[in-house]
């Protein structure tokens, strides 16, 4: 037997989803793999996997256990998932009238009254400072959207009564005609596809249920949150006509450059400068973290590009308990703006490195440095002399 597929990668859809992009998705799927249309021989495999998804994510109850345990949560549970798509149970009856209207633009059934129409999802876009971003804040955020009108309750009405089935196109939203042996069908022109009119529209919203207005929402930010993240904020989109459900908030964050980290994943990563006499010889610098100041030592004889690695001292993302690692990467820092007396020391050393005479400072080419202070230059060397050598044979 082959092996089941997450649900919601079977539909192709995020886990945050909303209930009508489910539906939205089922509805483009089936489309896509019903066998009356499609002939693969996989067609009928694929239609049954994405029929059993919707079932459980498409149910508010089975969808919770199915995030919170599952397979195990869910199992059992499907009625019919396996059988008669278009039994009794299956969400194919309730749902494909709206199939076939997407496709012919008509309706397969006729509707019993007025058809809501939800307000549209929304998506506005924050900005965030690293710290921000890691401990988790509360932002205000401003938008012009639509509300649900006051004086009518949502309903369109001055009376705050119910809208009535449009008289034109009886409540399907669509007037259909005939040009022959085909039959054309285009959005009611008189209720604009809602298949509902009010008979005494209400003089703010005309009769439409919203009117646009600004609204400030606090938005609390969980800590861990990295660039392309988003959180939903359920009804606080567009309000939806005559008193149908609202849509929803998305915030997608963006993260501004730091000055100091770079976030990679839930590590960051930092440069810290150590002097040309600590690296050499060893000691203690001071690195930022994003809990405070931390000592680190340096060992004798480091390099530039080594990394030192403190756990712990990274980010914790919102969907994980565990911090991650703060990376230090190692610069050496060669001095600058020497004196005369400086500059006459690095020559000595740098002599003396080299097994010269240090009392001639003039000279410092003097000597025939073995590698041994320098691994590295010496190993340079040795690769660019045999370089040269296999160029002239």
């Amino acid at each position: 037997m082959a092996e089941k597929r997450d649900y919601y990668e079977v539909l192709g859809v995020s886990k945050d989803a909303s209930a009508d992009e489910i539906k939205r998705a089922f509805k483009r799927l089936a489309i896509k793999y019903h066998p009356d249309r499609n002939k693969a021989p996989d067609a009928a495999a694929k239609f049954s996997e994405i029929n059993e998804a919707y079932q459980v994510l498409s149910d508010p109850d089975k969808r919770q256990a199915y995030d919170q345990f599952g397979f195990n949560g869910v199992d059992g549970q499907q009625a019919g998932a396996g059988g008669n798509p278009f039994g009794e149970g299956s969400p194919f009856g309730d749902i494909f009238g709206d199939v076939f209207s997407d496709l012919f633009g008509q309706s397969s059934r006729q509707r019993s009254g007025p058809r809501e129409v939800p307000g549209h999802d929304m998506q506005v876009r924050m900005t965030l400072t690293l710290e921000e971003a890691v401990k988790g804040t509360t932002k205000t955020i401003k938008l012009k959207t639509y509300v649900k009108c006051d004086d009518c309750g949502g309903t369109g009405s001055k009376s705050r009564s119910r809208p009535s089935v449009c008289p034109h196109c009886h409540g399907t939203g669509q007037i259909v005609t005939m040009r022959g042996f085909m039959q054309l069908a285009q959005t009611c022109p008189y209720c604009h596809g809602t298949g509902a009119t009010v008979s005494d529209p209400c003089p703010k919203c005309q009769g439409t249920g919203r009117v646009q207005k600004s609204k400030t929402l606090q938005v609390k930010i969980p800590a861990g949150v990295d660039t392309g993240d988003r959180i939903r904020l359920s009804g606080e989109g567009e309000a939806g006509l005559n008193g149908a459900p609202s849509g929803d908030l998305y915030v997608v964050f963006a993260v501004k450059p730091h000055d100091i980290f770079v976030r990679e994943g839930n590590d960051l990563h930092c440069e810290v400068p150590v002097s040309f006499t600590t690296a050499a010889l060893g000691g203690q610098v001071e690195v930022p973290t994003l809990d405070g100041r931390l000592k680190i030592t340096i060992r004798p004889e480091t390099q530039t590009g080594t990394k030192m690695r403190i756990p712990g001292k990274g980010v914790k993302s919102y969907n994980s308990d565990r911090a991650g690692n703060l990376i230090c990467h190692i610069v050496v820092e060669t001095p600058v703006k020497l004196n005369a007396e400086q500059k006459d020391l690095l020559k000595k050393l740098e002599i003396s490195l080299n097994g010269g005479d240090i009392s001639k400072s003039d000279d410092i080419s003097q000597g025939n440095s073995s590698g041994a202070h320098s691994p590295k230059s010496a190993g340079f060397i040795k690769s660019m002399k045999k370089f040269f050598d296999d160029l002239k044979n």
